[in-house]
């Protein structure tokens, strides 16, 4: 079986030891997203919605990268720190996968790596190799 990584560059990955997403035969395993602006920082503090947004933004890249799209998407997983705030959440994740839902939890976690980040996303998803 053939393995094969993406990275998304950021100095946790060799730090902490892991790739942004992991494409093991047809199965892609996209590893937690968090909110992280483009310039670095946080993306949207207190904004839920956005931030939700953003963390999917970036799981889609990286599934691009492995030729998967969020059709590809089976199981998805929100870790979030005020699941008071579930509809801002749900409705970034609803918009991205209304046509192709896939299976879900959303989980209340006491908190992420910097306070000002309400959520956190995994994606795993089966796509067909195209070579």
């Amino acid at each position: 079986m053939e393995f094969r990584r993406v990275f998304s560059g950021t100095q946790w990955e060799p730090v902490v030891g892991y790739c942004r997403a992991v494409r093991a035969g047809a199965q892609i395993f996209v590893s937690g997203c968090a909110p992280v602006a483009e310039g670095g920082g946080v993306f949207a503090p207190g904004d839920a919605y956005g931030q939700a947004k953003r963390c999917l933004e970036i799981a889609l890249k990286a599934l691009a990268q492995l030729g998967a799209g969020p059709e590809h998407v089976v199981r998805s997983r929100m870790f979030v720190t005020a699941i008071a705030r579930w509809q801002e959440y749900g409705r970034a994740h609803g918009e991205v996968f209304a046509a192709h839902p896939p299976a879900t939890s959303m989980l209340e976690v006491k908190a992420l790596i910097d306070p000002q980040m309400l959520i956190k996303i995994e994606l795993d998803a089966v796509a067909p190799d195209v070579r």
